[in-house]
């Protein structure tokens, strides 16, 4: 039996089996969609230089060469340099890093503080239910970014405290999308079955609703990652994010607003890698979505 067939066997003999399964056939659907296929290429270009910073940038992305400052992209310098000399190239491929330790960061806080309140929320009902959605719908009535910069001018400048203040200002679409899926679920069979069964309430949430809502929280969350981007970009550029010397996209942009009519480069080259990630979520999210929900139908 060959490894295909054994993963898409209809009758898989373990959990282990099904599970592998599942992801070959999502990835497989996902990869029919040329712009989901584009997506995950963008995003794995991204965790590259990530992961391979030191080797793939040819220069240090904090070393300064005064006498080469401002040079346009050449074969040297293919992004060109910046008001101190640094190469751009360089700092853009470091400041992968720090928008991937962003972007995780802040999904790992808010999406799961997000569902297991929707979760609780839905599933108890009652006052519950109007104190949490009550919590949840004030953080809803104000925009992301000035809530963040509000969080941001509290806790004090840094990357830190930035990440701290988006996933402050993420996390409830999380739980109002838990939420919804748990009045659905609440009332079910298998739900009753289980209570009847004995298990607890804590037990019930964690083993049997949480787990209903998942597909429809990671595609959320992927679709959000390019908001998460343009947030944590914005706080760079008001320099509330990530501090110099650290290549943070944002805070290059606001560092080469002053040269954008003569040296384009410096200010540009950043803000292509920002647009560049962000459509390589929303087309990876738009994928996700289709294989994912279940209302969209077989796609295979």
């Amino acid at each position: 039996m060959t490894l295909t067939t054994w993963l898409t066997d209809d009758a898989p003999a373990s959990r282990l089996q099904a599970n592998l399964g599942r992801a070959y056939d999502v990835t497989r659907r996902l990869l029919r969609n040329p712009l989901a296929a584009l997506g995950v290429a963008i995003l794995t270009v991204l965790i590259v230089c990530a992961a391979f910073a030191p080797w793939i940038a040819p220069y240090s992305p904090i070393g300064q060469d005064l006498g080469a400052r401002l040079m346009p992209p050449s074969a040297t310098n293919w992004m060109g340099t910046d008001e101190l000399g640094r190469d751009i190239f360089s700092r853009v491929v470091h400041g992968a890093r720090l928008t991937l330790l962003i972007v995780g960061m802040v999904a790992v806080i808010s999406a799961p503080l997000g569902l297991i309140l929707g979760a609780v929320s839905g599933y108890f009902g009652g006052w519950t239910d109007r104190v949490l959605m009550g919590i949840t719908d004030v953080f809803l009535s104000m925009p992301k970014l000035i809530l963040a910069l509000a969080f941001v001018a509290a806790l004090g400048p840094g990357i830190e405290n930035a990440i701290i203040a988006i996933a402050i200002t993420a996390w409830p679409p999380y739980a109002r999308l838990a939420r919804a899926e748990t009045l659905t679920f609440r009332s079910s069979e298998f739900v009753q079955a289980v209570r009847l069964a004995g298990a607890s309430h804590m037990r019930i949430i964690g083993l049997h609703i949480l787990p209903l809502c998942t597909s429809s929280t990671i595609i959320r969350v992927t679709l959000d990652m390019a908001g998460i981007i343009l947030t944590a970009a914005g706080l760079g550029f008001l320099g509330l994010g990530a501090q110099p010397p650290l290549p943070e996209w944002g805070a290059m942009i606001s560092r080469g607003r002053s040269f954008i009519l003569d040296q384009w480069w410096v200010a540009t080259m950043p803000g292509f890698a920002i647009i560049l990630v962000s459509l390589g979520f929303c087309f990876l999210g738009d994928g996700l979505r289709d294989v994912l929900d279940p209302k969209s139908g077989d796609k295979s």
